[in-house]
């Protein structure tokens, strides 16, 4: 009784827990109150300045050195009031986490010691670079790179265990202006989609000035004793349980989805949503999801950019509160097996200044075809380029996610609801006479005869579709719930905006012609959607039925990574991100080289991990229960009970050839990763891992999980299914 996992359930069974914090201010008295936002600003710079400061967010013209410098000091004074001494530039390099390298106010000035903040140690850093994935982009030994302030991301004050730290969210580049982050192309992308979209609204109404895309992500996770998760090497260094026999109880009872939250969860919840409204992170909604030990957390919709910044800090938050609590938080894509996995639902729409959600309909038949031009746009731009949308979301841990039971398959499809489908059926087959522009617009009032008017949530939501319409947005279901949303968001925002570029461009051809403008609308999009309705499904995207029908429709089914990530060099692709000023082909090959080593380097661990862990801990637990079951045999036949020791003795067999099949299924996947090690290129060493280490995982697994099966409990050294999903 002396192994390590019943040392850590002892642990939890001894283990006082922790309560929640309780705070008399209510969320919105507290709400912001760690982030150098536009009230802390107004009160802390001189007028002149916060003008500025606000002219270049909203512009994006370049702030000068003086405001710089101004903005810098006033930061420092805030940021001092609340008991900080150090600062750092906040990045999001192409690791998928987040960076810093804290730097004090202090410094010596004509001898005297000073806090001081400048402006130009605000705007720009330069960290060692060499030890952050490149693709190529510079050697090793090159370590210099740059972080620049992104003033549109206000700065924000984060708990450490030793007090606050000033972060000052920036973009990372190489020396030579590679992007070498995910920031940079993200804010790029929007900038782009925000442009275009905007020029676009003002065909339907010209008072409009700017369009925001924004996003709500809803983010799943699960909770594991921090004892029992100490107890598991695999959850340590993976993420996510490589053996473990599926318990008698898992999910099937559909008893946890909304279930009453669990009082330590709650406290730990409490705790970790308290620091996220002091970091302005609007939090909304908590609930226990669909598996056992697995929750949900989402917030408010926000500016995609700030969105995707909260949402890389609420990982950290939870993660540091949630040690606190004696918690591990699992934000693997499928920590365990035979029970739901975890994802990131995008929420994504389009704002104007206006205060018009573009893919809201309206009351009107000008506002219905605002929105009918949107989002058959949308449909359209996902069609084009569904398989670069795949490989935005590709990652080795997704790969166990996408197609199981909780999670869209490989295949991008989109999920309109019955109502908008005939609307579209309906449109592309209208007939359109020039002279009759108002009785286009009549018909798009109620859009075309025999179709009721266009309303909000007039359809049930499609849970299995990668990408659907719920009402007044699309929901990207397929992201993982680990990844770096930015990366998916730079994809669709991009591939949206290219293809309002084209409309634009279609439209003013047209309309230079001296065709009317709504009758021209239709016709265009009347050709976009024959164009891009194969796409389109309502169905069960789970079922085979759906494989069927997606390949005779001709969409891409690609389930691994190695493959997915191909499009990021398509000929295509490159054209798309260079032709829009996103990425240039020398960024996009070294993202995908870098994304290569990642998976390869993933699964080299997995391998690792799996094979030390069945040879040191599985093996010797399975052979001391064996000996125990030999001495018994000899026992039963010294005591003349043949019958007896005839059937103890095939029990022993049983486990004898897990044992032996454990030890050569092994011994053949440390081969195989040594043939896939000494593969040169990136793209054949993952392809390597992928489909000759990687199936040694589940063949080794089948094995490890009976011995678990038929080993006796008190000799099985690793915590169990049972224990890390229902101890609390």
């Amino acid at each position: 009784m002396d192994s390590i996992r019943f040392k850590a359930l002892e642990i939890i069974a001894n283990r006082e827990p922790k309560k929640g914090t309780t705070d008399k201010h209510s969320i919105s008295e507290i709400f912001g109150n760690h982030v150098f936002n536009m009230k802390v600003m107004r009160r802390y710079l001189a007028k002149d300045c916060y003008k500025s400061v606000m002219h270049a967010i909203e512009s994006g013209e370049k702030i000068t050195r003086k405001v710089a410098d101004d903005v810098a000091d006033g930061m420092r004074v805030w940021a001092m009031e609340h008991g900080v001494t150090h600062y750092t530039h906040w990045f999001q390099p192409l690791t998928g986490s987040t960076a810093e390298k804290h730097d004090s106010f202090f410094e010596i000035r004509n001898g005297e010691p000073v806090e001081r903040f400048s402006g130009g140690a605000l705007v720009q850093q330069e960290p060692d670079a060499s030890s952050f994935p490149s693709g190529g982009i510079r050697s090793t030994f090159e370590a210099r790179g740059y972080t620049a302030w992104d003033p549109s991301s206000p700065a924000f004050l984060m708990f450490t265990q030793v007090g606050l730290t000033l972060c000052i969210p920036t973009i990372f580049i190489s020396y030579t202006g590679e992007a070498l982050d995910y920031k940079a192309p993200l804010l790029k992308a929007l900038h782009f989609m925000e442009g275009i979209s905007a020029e676009v609204c003002r065909y339907f109404d010209p008072k409009v000035k700017n369009a925001d895309a924004t996003l709500g992500i809803e983010q799943e996770y699960f909770l594991v004793d921090s004892a029992l998760f100490d107890a598991r090497p695999d959850l340590m260094l993976t993420g996510r349980t490589l053996i473990g026999h599926a318990p008698a109880k898992g999910q099937q009872l559909e008893d946890h989805y909304f279930g009453s939250i669990p009082e330590r969860v709650h406290a730990f919840m409490v705790d970790y949503e308290k620091e996220a409204y002091l970091l302005g992170i609007p939090l909304r909604t908590r609930h226990n999801e669909v598996a056992p030990a697995q929750y949900e957390c989402a917030p408010q919709f926000e500016h995609v950019n700030l969105a995707v910044d909260h949402n890389q800090l609420l990982m950290d938050v939870m993660e540091r509160v949630g040690k606190r609590h004696n918690l591990n938080v699992l934000l693997h894509e499928k920590p365990f097996a035979g029970i739901n996995g975890s994802g990131k639902h995008c929420n994504w729409s389009i704002g104007t200044d206006t205060g018009v959600n573009l893919l809201s309909p309206g009351e009107t038949p000008v506002s219905n075809l605002q929105f009918l031009t949107f989002f058959v746009n949308i449909i359209k731009a996902v069609h084009d380029h569904a398989d670069l949308l795949r490989a935005s979301i590709a990652s080795a841990a997704n790969d166990h996610r996408l197609g199981a039971n909780e999670a869209p398959p490989a295949i991008i499809s989109i999920f309109i609801g019955d109502q908008l489908s005939k609307v579209l059926h309906e449109l592309e087959g209208a007939k359109i006479v020039k002279s009759k522009t108002e009785n286009i617009l009549a018909q798009l009032k109620i859009n075309i005869p025999r179709v009721p008017e266009i309303t909000l949530d007039n359809t049930d939501r499609n849970r299995t579709s990668p990408f659907a319409f719920t009402g007044n947005k699309f929901e990207f279901r397929a992201v993982g719930s680990s990844s770096n949303t930015a990366s998916a968001m730079i994809v669709l925002n991009t591939i949206v905006a290219n293809q309002l570029k084209n409309f634009k461009e279609e439209l003013d051809l047209r309309l230079n012609a001296g065709e009317p403008k709504d009758a021209s609308i239709v016709k265009i999009l009347k050709e976009y959607i024959k164009e891009s309705k194969s796409i389109l499904f309502e169905g069960n995207n789970y079922s085979d039925e759906w494989k069927n029908t997606a390949k005779r429709r001709k969409l891409k089914n690609v389930p691994t990574t190695p493959d997915a990530l191909d499009a990021y060099v398509s000929d295509e692709t490159i054209e798309l991100f260079e032709s829009n000023n996103i990425y240039t082909q020398r960024e996009l090959h070294a993202r995908h080289e870098i994304l290569l080593e990642t998976y390869t380097k993933h699964l080299q661990i997995e391998s690792r991990v799996l094979g030390e862990m069945a040879l040191s801990q599985v093996m010797p637990a399975a052979i001391e229960y064996q000996n125990e079951l030999l001495l018994y045999y000899g026992q039963l036949k010294d005591c003349g009970l043949e019958k007896e020791a005839d059937e103890n003795k095939s029990y022993i067999a049983k486990l004898s050839e897990h044992i032996n099949e454990v030890r050569k299924l092994v011994f053949e996947m440390i081969e195989r990763r040594k043939e896939a090690n000494g593969l040169e290129d990136s793209k054949e060493t993952a392809l390597a891992y992928c489909h000759l280490v990687k199936p040694y995982f589940e063949r080794i697994r089948y094995h490890t999980d009976k011995l678990e099966l038929y080993v006796d409990d008190k000799v099985w050294p690793l915590p169990k299914y049972r224990e890390l999903l229902f101890v609390r």
